[in-house]
C-alpha cells in the first residue's frame, strides 16, 4: 500500500498527514482530522454538503483526492468567521442543519466567485438578485427547504 505525506493549512493550521492515493479530501477531514463540518451527504458531489474552501475557492470535498490538496489551504465551517453565520440564523436559512455547513462554505465562495466577475447561467439585470443567488446556489441541496432563508441570508449579506 503506497501512502503519502501531504501537508495542508486546514483553519489557519499546518497539518501532516499520511494518506493513500484513493482517500478523499472529506474523509482525510473528517477521519483523520476529526472535523466533521463538512458532512458526507451522496458522495457523489451532487448535495453540497461537503462544500468547503480550497484556497477560498468552493469545492465539493467528496470528489477531491486529499493528495490533489497537498501544499493548499483548506477552510471548513469550523474555521469560517463569516456574517453569512448570522444571516443564517436571523433568516431561518437552516432547519436541521445538516446541510448548513456546506451551503455557508458554498455561498461564501460564491460571493467572491461574484465579486471577481464570474458569469452565471442567468443574465445579469440588478445585480446578484434571487435568481442569480438560486442559479448560483444551485449545487447545494437542502432536504429541508430552507432555500427562502438561505436566499435571504446571501441576499443581506451581498447587499
Amino acid at each position: 500500500m503506497r501512502v503519502t505525506e501531504i501537508r495542508m493549512k486546514v483553519n489557519g493550521s499546518v497539518e501532516s498527514l499520511d494518506v493513500e492515493p484513493w482517500v478523499s479530501l472529506l474523509d482525510a477531514l473528517r477521519e483523520r482530522l476529526g472535523l466533521t463540518g463538512p458532512k458526507k451527504g451522496c458522495d457523489q458531489g451532487a448535495c453540497g454538503a461537503c462544500t468547503v474552501l480550497a484556497d477560498g475557492v468552493r469545492i465539493n470535498a467528496c470528489l477531491a483526492l486529499a493528495v490533489q490538496y497537498d501544499g493548499r489551504e483548506i477552510t471548513t465551517i469550523e474555521g469560517v468567521a463569516h456574517p453569512l453565520q448570522e444571516a443564517f440564523v436571523r433568516h431561518d436559512g437552516f432547519q436541521c442543519g445538516y446541510c448548513t455547513p456546506g451551503q455557508i462554505c458554498s455561498a461564501i465562495g460564491m460571493l467572491a466567485e461574484y465579486e471577481s466577475g464570474m458569469p452565471s447561467a442567468v443574465p445579469e439585470s440588478r445585480g446578484l438578485d434571487e435568481a442569480q443567488i438560486r442559479e448560483r446556489m444551485s449545487g447545494n441541496l437542502c432536504r429541508c427547504g430552507a432555500y427562502n432563508g438561505i436566499v435571504d441570508a446571501i441576499k443581506e449579506v451581498s447587499g
